[in-house]
């Protein structure tokens, strides 16, 4: 199989998908003389040295963002509803009237996926259709759950989701054509992993799941086992980032405790004891590193008006700090459109601190904003060292595999952490050899399946974007067209 993998530095790259922001919602961010004024202060307090606080804790810090993504019918919010119940999280009233309520419409065994479904359209149609968001905890580890849908028309909810994450649980359905119907033809399952590679996520634990409906057999197991293998790697996986266990969503089997009590498991083994169940896996994840001392950086996914601690003229805006730190008190400034305020309060993993750092999923009340101010995918920033927004950019891309091949003037949305917005691919500079960075040829009339290159794209509207080197998860970019991912990469220039 072709090697679609975008290999810069010592990072590797691959293809990528579509989240749920309209540009419109950034082109009307209003600049107005509101917006420049002076933000009102809150009361002064003593500074904190959070770079230094940051690394008196490091070691104890365990928090991770876990995305759970895999093909629409792989059992994912079952799995994961049912991991939560196994470790408290959903007490035993709740379960059983979701078990009443489903039986009433005749989804009885979609009593676990409600507990992260919660709308009455995803529990009527039984498909999960935005981010779903909880939280657990193990030995070692405190995540925010992330679970996305997996049905191909939700691909840029998915998106929006994977932005935010660590690391990543793969879904895969081990019954009789369920992995087939999921990673040949237009499943998910590999749209998913090429997506979550593109944007970052270097540790995976790939959930074997419905494995009872065959009996828990053996070589089915390593049948999925071996292809994926390949798979994952193709995408830029090293081998030892990707486990992979076998479970049952449906009957709790593996989850949260090893499965002594099932004979036809036996094979899956450590030595006398049974295998590592999914809990343990996830324990074992490794921290990633952090930019903690680089400019503040937090793409807004959500806001609202008010917060916690009082709502008189102040927003909240919450996302994924993506590099730096802030602290109460701090003057910030949304791109686009310049507006600025002071942090009054900062929510981390729904408890009030006093400072963030990168990787932190947090809400922030900004004193001094109007909600016209903000919208979905702005970025807040520290006033000294403000993001660029920009209509054109270079970038060096990999190309998957699209309908026609990229031609100047190919259309594409173009997107952004949980932002895109309606572009074009103006110039193609050039291709290279992914692998010595040789170039292949200059101003080529198109680029084909698998190739990569050197591009020039623009945006009808503006994006908050950083030089990959500069910034990791601000500098990822993807295209998609006519409803796939044709090509994802890194920014290398700003325009």
């Amino acid at each position: 199989m072709l090697r679609e993998t975008l290999i810069l530095g010592t990072d590797l790259f691959v293809w990528s998908v579509e989240p749920v922001v309209l540009a419109k919602e950034i082109s009307q961010l209003k600049i107005s003389s509101e917006a420049a004024s002076e933000p009102t202060t809150v009361k002064a307090q003593r500074r904190i040295d959070v770079v230094a606080e940051y690394e008196k804790t490091q070691e104890q810090r365990s928090a991770l963002n876990l995305v759970v993504v895999g093909h629409v019918d792989a059992g994912k919010s079952t799995l994961m509803g049912h991991l939560l119940y196994a470790l408290g999280q959903v007490n035993e009233r709740t379960l059983r009237k979701f078990e009443r309520e489903a039986e009433k419409i005749g989804k009885g065994s979609f009593a676990y996926a409600w507990v992260l479904d919660e709308t009455d359209e995803e529990r009527a149609r039984g498909v999960t259709m935005d981010i779903a968001t909880s939280s657990f905890e193990t030995a070692h580890r405190r995540f925010t759950l992330l679970d996305a849908p997996g049905h191909r028309d939700f691909v840029p909810n998915m998106i929006s989701g994977a932005s935010r994450a660590d690391v990543a649980v793969l879904v895969v359905d081990a019954s009789t054509g369920g992995f087939e119907s999921g990673f040949d033809g237009d499943g998910q399952t590999r749209e998913h992993a090429q997506l979550i590679r593109a944007l970052g996520v270097r540790q995976v634990v790939v959930a074997v799941n419905k494995l009872d409906m065959v009996q828990w057999n053996a070589d089915r197991y390593t049948e999925i086992v071996g292809r994926l293998q390949t798979f994952m790697q193709g995408c830029g996986f090293l081998k030892d980032n990707v486990r992979f266990v076998p479970v049952s969503g449906l009957g709790g089997v593996n989850l949260a405790k090893r499965a002594s009590d099932v004979a036809e498991l036996a094979w899956y083994c450590d030595g006398d004891s049974p295998g590592a169940c999914l809990v343990e896996l996830l324990d074992t994840f490794e921290q990633p590193q952090r930019v903690v001392a680089g400019a503040f950086r937090l793409a807004v996914t959500d806001f609202f008006r008010g917060g916690t601690a009082g709502s008189a003229g102040s927003v909240s805006a919450s996302g994924r700090i993506a590099q730096g730190n802030v602290q109460v008190g701090d003057t910030v400034t949304v791109v686009p459109g310049g507006a600025s305020g002071v942090v009054r309060a900062i929510d981390v993993g729904f408890e009030a601190q006093d400072w963030a750092v990168a990787g932190d999923e947090v809400v922030i009340q900004v004193h001094g904003l109007d909600m016209q101010q903000l919208a979905l995918g702005a970025v807040l920033c520290g006033p000294e060292q403000p993001i660029t927004a920009v209509t054109c950019f270079e970038a060096q891309i990999a190309v998957f595999d699209p309908a026609v091949p990229i031609t100047n003037g190919f259309p594409a949305l173009v997107h952004v952490q949980s932002v895109s917005v309606q572009g074009s691919v103006r110039r193609i500079i050039e291709t290279f050899d992914a692998r010595t960075g040789e170039v292949k040829r200059r101003n080529p009339r198109h680029i084909r399946k698998g190739a990569t290159a050197r591009v020039e794209i623009v945006t009808e509207s503006a994006l908050c974007l950083e030089l990959f080197k500069d910034a990791k998860d601000l500098g990822r970019i993807m295209l998609r067209r006519g409803g796939e991912t044709v090509a994802a990469g890194i920014v290398t220039a700003l325009k």
